[in-house]
């Protein structure tokens, strides 16, 4: 068993993100392109945002601090601490309306499929 301390990444990684040019930081806290769950911290400055992607899988999006919103072409949805957003299975943006943290989780099929 191994146990992370979410705060003490979201604090780090929120400063990397103050001192980056993007105004973002990401850490895989689980898994990776070769399991099926991936978990990732997303530590993102005011105004920061993440363009418009394809979803690679059944995903959700944790606010641990902070304010996000999340828009896709025809909605919008706002975050924060304690939210638990299911993430549209469509083009989707995520922006930092204030300096925020988020956990993404994404669940996506590995290896060959028949």
């Amino acid at each position: 068993m191994e146990k992370i301390s979410l705060t003490a990444l979201a604090r780090e990684h929120l400063e990397t993100a103050r001192a980056a040019s993007s105004g973002r930081s990401a850490h895989t806290v689980y898994g990776g392109h070769e399991h099926n769950l991936r978990q990732t911290l997303i530590a993102l400055t005011a105004g920061s945002v993440l363009d418009d992607h394809e979803s690679p899988g059944e995903a959700t999006l944790q606010v641990l601090q902070g304010r996000v919103r999340v828009t896709n072409s025809s909605a919008g949805w706002d975050g924060t601490p304690g939210d638990h957003i299911i993430l549209p299975r469509e083009r989707h943006g995520l922006s930092a309306t204030e300096d925020s943290v988020v956990l993404l989780t994404v669940s996506k099929p590995v290896g060959k499929h028949i």
